[in-house]
């Protein structure tokens, strides 16, 4: 995917956001970020592997014309669906009603798969609803997470 020059425009904007040293250069370690501001979805093993073909010391700073062809893959871009997702969690839905435990989505957020931290998943948490006995409706869930 080759980017307009507005697109690149936006791109070089956040990431001199992340210039804590007015270099114009960013740290290997802050690439993830940077992505993730970008509204890019790596997975952390992706993040790695971009860390390393562009600083494979792990000391250098980045500048904007070595990081910006990485924007162009378009692994980076593509998340999934709402149904690839649905369909993951509807392994855990011991019932088949369309609902699975607070806990157990809880669970599996934070020990399969891309992990996430015990904050992150309180953070996408806020605000779900669950049914009387603690359930959550993961399509629903999954749709509301990745509309943002």
């Amino acid at each position: 995917m080759v980017l307009s020059d507005s697109e690149l425009d936006t791109a070089r904007e956040v990431f001199l956001i992340f210039d804590k040293q007015g270099d114009e250069c960013v740290s290997s370690e802050d690439i993830g970020i940077i992505l993730r501001a970008m509204n890019k979805n790596p997975l952390e093993t992706e993040v790695a592997k971009i860390q390393t073909e562009l600083d494979p010391s792990g000391e250098a700073r980045i500048t904007f014309s070595k990081f910006a062809p990485i924007l162009e893959r378009s692994t980076i871009d593509c998340p999934g669906s709402v149904e690839e997702f649905t369909d993951g969690l509807r392994v855990f839905d011991k019932e088949a009603n369309g609902f699975m435990s607070a806990v157990e989505l809880r669970h599996v957020l934070t020990s399969l798969g891309e992990k996430l931290t015990s904050k992150q998943v309180d953070q996408l948490l806020v605000g779900v609803e669950t049914d009387s006995n603690g359930a959550i409706n993961y399509e629903e869930f999954v749709r509301n997470v990745m509309q943002g």
